[in-house]
Order: C-alpha cells, then structure tokens, then sequence
C-alpha cells in the first residue's frame, strides 16, 4: 500500500482523474491483444510493458486485479478502419497452413516475447475464437435497435448511440479516408458487426449466424469478451494509441448500445471508466515496423546481442503517453544502465529483506511512491530506484527490502538477474566466450609480466573475432561482443 492516491490519464475525458474501483477492492483491466498472424515487432510489445507497469502498480495499491489480454484469431482485417482481408486467412493463404496452426505458431511467440519482457501473467488470456457462440448473441441483442443488413454482412449505424468517436476526439479528413467505402452503408462510420463469406468462397474460419455464413467483425470480439469476463462498467482499457481512432470508438458504440446506456458525458456509459493509451515506438524514419530491411522483433535485439529486459528498461525510461524513440545506441544506453543497477544488486542477494521503512530511505520511497501515483511516471521512479541502489553504510537486507518494493511495480526481477544473464551472445559471433577468457586471462598475465607487446597482440587478436576489450571498465564486465 502506499499513502499516494493512484492518478490516471482518461483518454475519454481528456484529464488526469484519481482512480476509484467500480467494484471495492477490485481492479479490473481489458487489454487488446496480439492478432497472431506474425511476430510482435517491439513497437507492438511496448503496450504490453505498460499494461503489465499498471497491473503491478494497481497490484502495489492493494487492488484485488483481474487482467484480461485478448488473442485475436480471426475478424481483423488487414486495414483497421474495416477493409481489405481477414490478416489470418491472408497469412494462411500465402504460407500454405492451416489457419489453426498459423494463429497457434504466433501466439506461442508472442507468449515468448511476454515471458522474456518480464510480463506478469493475466488472470485470463481471452481467444476469440473460444466465443464465438457470445459474440452471436452479443449482436443479436442489439441488431433490432442498431444495426442493418446489406449483402456483405450486418452493420452498426453509428447515429444510433450518442457521442460516437469522443474518445477519437474529432473524425479528420485523414481518419474519414481510413474509412472503408461499402456500398449500402448508410454512415461512411458505419462498421461490420459481422461479415458474410462472399458467395462462391469458403474460409477456413467461418460460422453460421443470423446474417449468413460467416465471421465476425474485429471490434465486437473486444466488447464481447470484455462484458464476459469483467462486466460492464469494468475499471480500464488499455491498449496502443492507434486504437484510439477506431477499433475503441467502437468498441465503445457496440458497448453502449448492449447496455442501452446513454452518451459519454458519463464515463462508465463507454463500458470501461477509463481509457488508457501508450503512444508509439519510432524510428527517426516515422513509425516503426522494420528497421534496415531487418523486422524489428525481441529475437532481432537478442541476435545482436542485447538482453530483452534492456527493451524493457528503455521503455521505463520514457512516460508511457510519450513518443520513444528507437536506436541501437539508445537499447545499448540502456543496457549499461540495467548492467550497473545488477552490480550493485549483486551485494544484496545474500541478505535476508528487512523493513523497508527505514529513515535513510524514506524520501526516495516517497519520490517513487509519488511518480508512480502520478500517471506511472516511470522515468522518475527509476531514478529513485537507481538512488536508493547507491545508498551506502545501511543494512543490506533493509535495502534489499526497499528495492523489492519497487521493482515489484517496474518489473526489471533485478534481484534474479545476473551479469552472466546480460552477457549475450550475438547471433553473428563465431568465438566462444571459453576461448574468450582464457585469451584475456593471458592477457592479463602479460600486463602484470609488463610484456606489453602480447598484451597488445591478444587485444587485436580478440578485436579482429569481434570482442571490444574494455579495460578500466567501471562496470566490471570486460569484454563485450
């Protein structure tokens, strides 16, 4: 528990608000998931390094927390504003797989990813595909009042609920031309409920329904498995800042529309109290997908030679509504950093953890404390961690206590980690890190023999295998790859 109230940014309302449960004791978190019809680039996996800092900061408040994460296996089309083709038929098409094998391949990837980012376990991962049965009788309770059929499906007409796209702000001439030109649609916002098969053709994912045979649209899967597993009104929604514009404004219309609620001006109307967005991962090229020719995922970083949870690291460095920007020199800034706060873990891991409410380290618990509290400001909470790292002349396991505390809300696990751990290997590198020590083990013994001219001849030699000698290193680490 701590003595800040916990303080959020609502994208629906547009304001910082003090977070009240809807259900006492409880938080509940719907996070849109992964569509599993490739690898999660980085950019993709920064929304769910900031789900999981919020989890654990409602965790860290004394909130009894249910986070769901969903899958989607089908209904996402290749353009979000409802156009082009389902991403997993097409994925399947040009791979010649089975659908089922192609979603079952990338979501065990994604969970690696998960894994590797320290990323808590939700209390439930939700697969599309598993409620197909609810998402039928979703929209046929509000098809009468809200929707109309045309020949390529069931459609929600926007007109009918108040307030469509305030979470969107205002529908710019750049957001109308994302909209898909349907004939027959009555609102150029209007947006598939559920999407006919064309005659003549044949899915592999496709079910019957009122409306023909067919699969249902993106946005109704979210609204459907968000009121199944957490009810409406739940406490928050999460997802990336591209959401913002579509896929949520209608999830929100879906929402409001199964309720019979009435407009925003009531937050809890939209099915969640609060909205919450990250803001992108860029290149200085704009927003990222690839980086030279290369597809910018976790097993890239880590074919380089950088550890996942430098990743992490680099996204605690920013606030979670800001841009962040990528480079190789940034993730290695970041690294370095992770590096040092494991060498000064390291002195703790043998002591038994105290109190942490000791007078030396009152202030930099409260700094932490208050950043958290203040919309996950994780950038300062991480130079309070830093600070309370380098507190000298105190109880180790006092400290060690304290410095669970916080890492318990930034999930870097540096009480498990070790230098060994950080130490990766690049995909590229054909030495050994055997023959690598044992060369600058003699090369050491020739420093202290003064036989500087060996000395110099192993240091080239080991440059020339790709091993950057570091003598001096403040770090401890001596070579790098």
């Amino acid at each position: 528990m701590t003595d800040h109230p916990l303080k959020l940014f609502n994208s629906l309302t547009r304001t910082i608000e003090t977070f009240t449960p809807v259900h006492e004791g409880e938080a509940r978190v719907y996070t849109c998931g992964p569509t599993v019809y490739n690898y999660p680039h980085i950019g993709n996996m920064r929304a769910y390094v900031f789900a999981d800092v919020l989890g654990r900061a409602l965790s860290h408040h004394g909130y009894d927390l249910t986070h769901v994460i969903n899958i989607t296996d089908v209904g996402h089309l290749t353009d979000d504003a409802d156009a082009g083709e389902d991403k997993l038929e097409k994925a399947a098409a040009k791979s010649e797989r089975s659908i089922w094998d192609i979603a079952k391949h990338y979501t065990e990837a994604y969970w690696d990813d998960v894994k590797a980012l320290n990323i808590r376990q939700p209390a439930h991962w939700s697969v599309a595909t598993d409620y197909i049965d609810e998402m039928l009788a979703f929209a046929k309770r509000i098809a009468d009042e809200h929707c109309y059929e045309i020949e390529s499906g069931l459609y929600f007409d926007v007109s009918t609920v108040a307030d469509y796209g305030r979470l969107a702000r205002a529908v710019t001439e750049e957001g109308e031309g994302r909209i898909e030109s349907v004939e027959g649609k009555r609102n150029a916002q209007d947006f598939a409920i559920w999407r006919k098969t064309p005659p003549g053709e044949k899915r592999q994912m496709e079910w019957d329904s009122p409306w023909g045979k067919g699969a249902p649209g993106w946005h109704l899967e979210c609204s459907v498995m968000g009121e199944k597993l957490l009810g409406f009104p739940f406490d928050i929604h999460t997802g990336g800042i591209d959401h913002r514009e579509i896929h949520h404004p209608n999830e929100i219309a879906q929402n409001q529309a199964f309720c019979g609620c009435g407009g925003l001006s009531e937050a809890t109307n939209s099915g969640a109290r609060i909205w919450m967005h990250n803001n992108f991962l860029v290149e200085r090229s704009g927003k990222m997908s690839k980086s030279a020719g290369e597809f910018l995922r976790l097993q890239l970083l880590l074919d380089k030679g950088y550890h996942p949870l430098a990743y992490r690291m680099m996204c605690l460095q920013a606030h979670y509504r800001s841009e962040l920007e990528f480079s190789w020199d940034g993730l290695g800034a970041a690294l370095t950093r992770l590096k040092r706060m494991v060498m000064q873990a390291e002195r703790l891991k043998d002591a038994e953890a105290g109190d942490p409410s000791h007078p030396k380290f009152a202030p930099l618990l409260d700094k932490f404390e208050a950043a958290i509290a203040d919309d996950l400001n994780t950038a300062i909470a991480l130079t309070a961690f830093e600070e309370a790292l380098a507190v000298k002349k105190v109880d180790a396991g006092v400290k060690r206590a304290v410095i669970e505390r916080m890492d318990e809300v930034l999930g870097v696990g540096l009480m498990d980690l070790t230098r060994e751990q950080l130490r990766v290997r690049p995909k590229d590198a054909e030495i050994d890190e055997a023959t690598i020590e044992a060369r600058l083990a003699a090369r050491i013994d020739a420093r202290k023999a003064k036989d500087f001219a060996t000395s110099d001849a192993i240091r080239d030699e080991l440059a020339a295998a790709g091993v950057e000698v570091m003598d001096g290193d403040p770090l401890g680490w001596e070579w790098k790859l």
